[in-house]
C-alpha cells in the first residue's frame, strides 16, 4: 500500500533535518537547541531582562533561569544589574558568544542562499508567500488551541 507524501510529511523531514543538522553542529560544545536559542535572541534584540527573555521564548522564568545560569557559567552571557528595576537583571552576550553568532549569521546566510538555490528563481516568490502563510495559519491554531485549554483549565478550576 502506497502513501502519498504530502507538503506537511515535506515540512516535517525539513524540521527534523535540521533539528538534526543544529545537534550536529553543537555536538561536544555546552549548548542545547534552547540555549542557541536564547542566543540567538539576545544577538537580535539585544540586552534583556530575564523576564523578557521568558516573556519572548515563550518559557517558564524557572527555565529561564536555568538555561542563563548554564550560559553564564559557560562564558556566553554575563548579568548586570538593571539601571532603574533594582530587581531585575540585564543579560548580555558575552564578547566570544557575540562573535560566535556573527559567525552563525554568516553560516545561516550562506545555508539559506544554497537551500533557495535549489528553487527556479521564479519560483521563490510563490514559495515564500507559502511558506509565510502556512506559518501563519500553524501559529492561529497552536495560539486558538492554547487558549481552549486555558479556558477549560479556568473552567475547571
Amino acid at each position: 500500500m502506497s502513501t502519498e507524501i504530502t507538503v506537511l510529511d515535506r515540512l516535517l523531514e525539513i524540521s527534523e533535518l535540521f533539528q538534526k543538522d543544529m545537534a550536529r553542529a553543537f555536538d561536544g560544545t555546552p549548548l542545547s537547541a534552547a540555549r542557541v536559542r536564547l542566543l540567538w535572541d539576545l544577538q537580535h534584540e539585544g540586552p534583556s531582562t530575564q523576564q523578557a527573555l521568558a516573556t519572548r521564548l515563550g518559557v517558564s522564568p524557572r527555565n529561564i533561569t536555568g538555561l542563563v545560569d548554564a550560559l553564564e557559567a559557560g562564558g556566553f552571557v554575563t548579568r548586570s544589574p538593571h539601571p532603574t528595576d533594582r530587581r531585575a537583571t540585564i543579560v548580555s552576550l558575552a564578547a566570544s558568544a557575540r562573535r560566535m553568532m556573527e559567525r552563525m549569521q554568516r553560516e545561516h546566510a550562506e545555508i539559506s542562499a544554497e537551500l533557495l538555490g535549489a528553487v527556479a528563481p521564479a519560483d521563490r516568490p510563490a514559495l515564500e508567500r507559502g511558506v509565510d502563510a502556512i506559518a501563519a495559519r500553524l501559529r492561529a491554531l497552536v495560539a486558538d488551541d492554547e487558549a481552549r485549554r486555558a479556558d477549560r483549565a479556568e473552567s475547571s478550576a
